[in-house]
This record gives structure tokens, C-alpha cells and sequence, in this order.
């Protein structure tokens, strides 16, 4: 029932802005649609040094990407002229398709004090039919995802769907993401009817099969029944999954069924084919010349 377990691995995508990577891992490229899964912070950093952490504009295609803050606040401009301040419990959701650039910049010093800046960001690969979409972003309010609460048992569905509720975020492919809080003592088991189902430890340790599990632990599950969990003290967990979509590669931002399409996003970026945001276009990230990195593996500037 338990495919494999993930361990999260240290990455700095600038300074003071270590973060755990999750995926892609070396033995699970993708669970369901989701390719790439970061869970920064909580930060602890002086306030002045908040603007030596933005990640400056940058491009992506064949995917969307996805922003949840568990703290804190982050500014996103990009090429559609979009300029959107997200919370905590909000999604931003970035549909790059054919090509867009963005940035993501922390502009608020008040949000970096105390360690209060924290969130997660993943990557959702785009079936082969949307991978040339147009461009879009849209952001959701905590107040327009479902949230679930039972006794110990707090959720909000992000995107997607399960046990029997339904998000509004518009997504490509079957999939479910969701945010969870657990009292200790709690049991808990995952969604049905999805082919792939993970479960990535935010905070705290849970138990299955008398085997003890932390934060920064990903638990990859097989389609099948159910598993349960056993919560060993207050938990914060994410869990994500869906179908999956076939092979997928991945240099640095971007994704796509074609290795041929990954370069010319490459000579798209370096010929300047690809708009910078308007508000945010006196700087930006150059196509990396590091050819030594294995393929498939995101340069440490891959944040969404």
C-alpha cells in the first residue's frame, strides 16, 4: 500500500531562502499531475534583508503553478500585467502554457518578522492538449475553498476534489490538494478514487503500519483502499494526487511532453520572446548555463 517514502532535500533559491524540495525525487518524477512540490521557511531573516530573497522574473511553460502561504505575504507580478499580494490561506494559480514570466518579490517587511513567512509551492503538469493554452493567472481567497472540520480534524480543499467536496480552483486534470491540521490522537485516513495520493508532513509526525514518520517526509501511497494514519501530536499535512499524465520533462522552469518544445523555451528566453512583467521588467534571471546539471533536475532558482 506504501510505494515509497520521500525524503525532502535541502535547496536555496537566495539568500537566507533555504527550502525543502520535495519533488521531482530520483525514484517519483510526479505524484498524480504534480511535478514539483517546495515548502519554504518559516523564515527567519531581518526585515532588511527581505528584498536579497526576491526571486527575480522568470519563465515557465507547460504548466501551472501553484502559491499557498501558511504566513506571511508575497507580491507575484507577471507578464499579463497581473500584480497580486497573496496571503495566508489564499492560491495563487499561474496557468503558464505556452509561456509567461513572473516574479515573486517581499515587499513587506512586517510579513518576514518573527519567522512568519512560510508556504508551499508546487507545480502542476498540463495534459499534452493544454500544454500550448494561453496564459493565465487567478487568484482564490481562503473564503471562496471548502473547508471540512470534524472533531480533531481541521481541511481546506485547494484544488480539486475529495471526500465529497468540490474546489471552484480550475484545474486541467483529476486531481485533490489539500491543506490539513490534525489534533494529536487523531486517525485519518486519505481520499478515494485517486490513482496516485501523497502525503507530505508539514509539521509534526504521524504513524502508519507501526512505523513513525516526520515533517519533511513525503508518504507516496498506491491506488487501493484507503490507508489511515495515526497522528502522534498536532500534525499539519498537505495531500495531493490525481491521475497521472504520462512521461514528462523538466529543465529548470519548464515542462513538457517534448523535449524539442524545452528548447525552444530556452532560445525563446535567452532571444527575449518571452514578455517580462511590465511592472517588474529591469531585471530577471538568465537562462542557466550550467550544463553539467543532470536533466530533469530544476536549478536552484526554480520557485514558482
Amino acid at each position: 500500500m506504501l510505494d515509497l517514502v520521500i525524503e525532502a532535500r535541502k535547496a536555496s533559491i537566495g539568500p537566507g531562502m533555504d527550502v525543502r524540495r520535495i519533488l521531482p525525487f530520483r525514484l517519483r518524477r510526479m505524484v498524480g499531475p504534480f511535478i514539483f512540490m517546495d515548502h519554504a521557511g518559516p523564515v527567519d531573516v531581518p526585515p532588511s534583508s527581505a528584498t536579497s530573497m526576491d526571486v527575480l522574473p522568470h519563465p515557465h511553460i507547460g504548466l501551472s503553478t501553484v502559491s499557498y502561504l501558511f504566513g506571511g505575504q508575497v507580491t507575484h507580478r507577471d507578464s499579463l500585467g497581473v500584480q497580486q499580494v497573496i496571503r495566508p490561506g489564499e492560491v495563487n494559480w499561474m496557468t503558464a502554457g505556452s509561456g509567461i514570466a513572473h516574479s515573486e518579490r517581499f515587499e513587506d517587511p512586517a510579513a518576514l518578522a518573527g519567522g512568519k513567512l512560510e508556504m508551499i509551492q508546487t507545480w502542476v503538469a498540463l495534459p499534452e492538449k493544454d500544454e500550448e493554452a494561453a496564459p493565465s493567472f487567478k487568484n482564490y481567497t481562503s473564503q471562496e475553498l471548502p473547508i471540512f472540520t470534524d472533531t480533531g480534524v481541521w481541511m481546506r480543499l485547494i484544488a480539486g476534489n475529495a471526500f465529497g467536496l468540490k474546489s471552484h480552483v480550475h484545474t486541467h486534470s483529476p486531481m485533490f490538494y489539500l491543506h490539513v491540521i490534525l489534533d494529536q490522537g487523531t486517525r485519518f485516513g486519505l481520499p478515494t478514487g485517486h490513482t496516485e495520493r501523497g502525503i507530505y508532513i508539514a509539521k509534526g509526525s504521524v504513524e502508519f503500519s507501526g512505523r513513525t514518520y516526520a515533517a519533511g517526509q513525503m508518504l507516496v501511497f498506491k491506488k487501493g483502499v484507503g490507508p489511515v494514519i495515526h497522528v502522534k501530536e498536532n500534525t499539519t499535512l498537505m495531500l495531493l494526487g490525481g491521475e497521472p499524465l504520462g512521461e514528462r520533462f523538466i529543465w529548470w522552469n519548464f515542462v513538457s511532453s517534448r523535449k524539442e518544445r524545452i528548447e525552444q523555451a530556452k532560445a525563446d528566453w535567452k532571444e527575449g520572446r518571452i514578455l517580462l512583467p511590465p511592472t517588474d521588467n529591469l531585471e530577471f534571471v538568465p537562462l542557466p548555463e550550467d550544463r553539467s546539471r543532470p536533466a530533469g533536475s530544476p536549478s536552484p532558482q526554480a520557485l514558482s
